[in-house]
């Protein structure tokens, strides 16, 4: 029998992390929403609750991570 190819797997810890868009750009959450939010304002909290566009040099190695994504 012919040896089976392998195959790329997700790298399920990029997976919780990160999604990519129908238009193919990576989406990741923003950093500092955890905890300590009784110092930060409410401004800074909520635009911390959105999505920001991960950086042009990060987005080979993340969609390298997720072959299926």
């Amino acid at each position: 029998m012919p040896k089976a190819i392998a195959r790329s797997k997700t790298k399920k810890s990029v997976a919780k992390r990160f999604k990519i868009t129908a238009t193919g750009k990576v989406i990741r959450s923003k950093a500092g929403r955890r905890h300590l939010l009784e110092c930060k304002n409410s401004k800074l909290k909520r635009n911390m609750g959105k999505r920001a566009v991960v950086e042009a040099c990060d987005v080979n190695h993340i969609k390298a991570n997720l072959p299926w994504g």
